[in-house]
């Protein structure tokens, strides 16, 4: 079973995940894994967090010379600016030099403090932070790997920063096109909207407040049969739905044309099937259902549009809270901030979807080692379009059904 679990604080020592599960032979370094955390920092409007502190990538097991080894890996990425906060994290006896009683609107803070019995915000805050997200994205830098064998490539674009978005007749980036999209310094392929996109961000920032929007992540090269329609948690839409989700300040998940699906008639909405005799498979026209039917990925493109709200922490606090010591108005503390964190968002899509289809593509094909991951996925491709008769649905078409009757 693949899965992966992630651990630390935002100014903790270190954050750490380990990744359950995947094969063995799978060439990963530190290297690759630092790529993809460099591209999570991206985007203009970031904040100084992102100049100030590196990710600093130590693999600690799973790996030798340079391939898995089919146990558990585990990765560090080491906090650069631990030692200005060493007595505050410390977790040695002691107490905080400023407890953080002013609880962010919109933030985990209040339930948080309210859930674990805390009376100080950080103890929540440190773990609710995205800086988790870094954690996440080293992680996803393995599944993407995995899912290379797979011929599965994943790209994401920003298609709306605050009130500027792309017309609807954008066009949908490829792999090929990810370098562009990532040396846009939002993220967006339109240069004319990406420029009325910064000069939002230039404006929020001005006013010291924040900004949220929405990316497109999509999946391709996802063979038909990845997740299930027999119960509810092998869904495909729904893990990835429940994955997506889970990424910090995220308020809204849709797949493919989502909820513009609702306000469409029946004979418009759905893709229609034909039958290519050339290349003998079946092929799509459209992708409104964003590549999945019935919890089942369809053979067409995968594709979520990702919504997050703007960032709770603001570099001018004007938000009213309660102290929760003397229960008086106040205004929500202000530490280093984003304007906005959409470009990032992205990245972090990717990996969320490299992760839930390196999962189901595991339970799919199965093999402990890499060569028997992909030997196993060449034959269901191999026989992918073909109709099996009853007896080898029963029996098996490689079986001598008639000697065992």
């Amino acid at each position: 079973m693949f899965r992966f679990l992630t651990a630390g604080e935002s100014h903790g020592k270190a954050l750490v995940v380990v990744i359950d599960g995947m094969p063995s032979g799978l060439e990963i370094s530190s290297e690759t894994i630092s790529s993809e955390l460099s591209r999570r920092r991206l985007g203009f409007g970031r904040g100084p967090r992102m100049r100030f502190e590196k990710d600093e990538v130590e693999i600690i097991s799973g790996v030798r010379f340079g391939r898995t080894l089919g146990s558990p890996i585990s990765i560090q990425i080491r906090n650069t600016e631990w030692s200005k906060w060493e007595k505050e994290m410390s977790v040695s006896k002691g107490s905080s030099g400023k407890l953080l009683t002013e609880p962010r609107p919109g933030h985990a803070d209040l339930p948080g403090m309210i859930k674990y019995g805390f009376s100080d915000a950080r103890d929540v805050l440190e773990r609710a932070s995205a800086r988790e997200t870094a954690a996440r994205v080293a992680a996803g830098a393995v599944a993407k790997k995995l899912l290379e064998h797979l011929d599965i490539y994943i790209v994401s674009h920003v298609i709306q920063i605050g009130n500027v978005k792309l017309n609807s007749d954008y066009l949908k980036p490829t792999i090929k096109d990810l370098d562009r999209v990532d040396d846009s310094q939002v993220r967006c392929l339109d240069p004319e909207i990406e420029e009325m996109m910064i000069s939002e961000i230039k404006a929020a920032a001005k006013d010291g407040d924040s900004l949220g929007g929405s990316v497109e992540v999509i999946a391709y090269g996802v063979p038909i049969g990845l997740g299930s329609h027999v119960h509810y948690d092998r869904k495909l839409d729904g893990l990835l739905a429940q994955a997506l989700m889970s990424i910090q300040a995220v308020k809204a998940v849709e797949i493919g044309l989502g909820k513009n699906l609702g306000s469409m008639r029946g004979s418009k909405a759905h893709d229609e099937i034909s039958w290519d005799a050339k290349k003998k498979k079946y092929s799509r026209p459209t992708d409104r259902a964003g590549g999945i039917e019935g919890g089942i990925s369809n053979g067409e493109p995968i594709s979520a549009i990702v919504t997050m709200k703007p960032l709770a922490t603001l570099n001018r606090p004007v938000i009213k809270t309660v102290d929760i010591n003397t229960k008086q108005t106040k205004v929500s503390f202000k530490e280093r901030t984003d304007v906005v964190a959409v470009p990032a968002l992205g990245v972090v899509s990717e990996t969320m979807m490299a992760l839930v289809l390196a999962k189901v593509a595991v339970e799919k094909f199965g093999g402990d080692s890499l060569a028997e991951f992909i030997r196993n996925h060449k034959g269901f491709l191999k026989n992918l379009h073909s109709t099996p008769s009853s007896t080898e649905i029963m029996y098996g078409s490689d079986l001598n059904y008639k000697s065992n009757i």
